[in-house]
């Protein structure tokens, strides 16, 4: 495996960070980021493989409480998940998800969510929930209005002994991360 994870907190990062994860995302994702390096909003923790000084992989998280069922739950949230072309199929997104997991458990985050469809997250224990959802909608960094709509791609890591309610409603306080 190359490299090693780090962990870059938001404000810490530094404008050159900043400016790599950006370059990054545009090679990665479809969507335009805006020259930013978060689509929606800045997050708390980045993680990062790095290739003889080369950004191979990245990873957003953030620590977010939101209801669940009228019931305040703090959870992690996983963003942004990219890895350039010229690393992919090298279990660089397995091993920062890995490390993503661990930082979760450390937050003391009950769940660890996320938006998504590739095989790994379900390989790491992540399951499919479909959760009627109450967000503010936002294109890019703009905000929007506020969306109630049913969970399409939402997966769950229950990181305790509470187990995740796929019924009931799910507020996010804020954006789809």
């Amino acid at each position: 495996m190359i490299g090693r994870v780090e962990a870059i907190h938001e404000m810490e990062m530094t404008a050159a960070e900043e400016a790599e994860i950006a370059a990054l995302l545009v090679l990665c994702f479809e969507t335009d980021f805006g020259g930013r390096s978060f689509f929606r909003t800045r997050h708390h923790l980045r993680l990062v493989i790095r290739e003889a000084g080369r950004l191979a992989a990245h990873m957003a998280l953030q620590f977010r409480s939101m209801r669940l069922g009228g019931r305040l739950v703090d959870v992690a949230c996983l963003a942004e998940v990219a890895t350039h072309p010229d690393y992919r199929g090298q279990g660089l997104a397995g091993q920062l998800l890995q490390e993503a997991i661990g930082a979760a458990r450390r937050a003391r985050a009950v769940h660890f969510l996320l938006f998504g469809t590739a095989k790994l997250y379900e390989a790491a224990g992540f399951v499919h929930s479909r959760n009627p959802m109450i967000y503010v909608e936002m294109d890019g960094a703009v905000t929007g209005e506020i969306k109630r709509a049913g969970a399409n791609y939402l997966r769950v890591l229950d990181l305790g002994a509470e187990t995740w309610d796929q019924a009931a409603e799910l507020d996010l306080l804020g954006a789809l991360f």
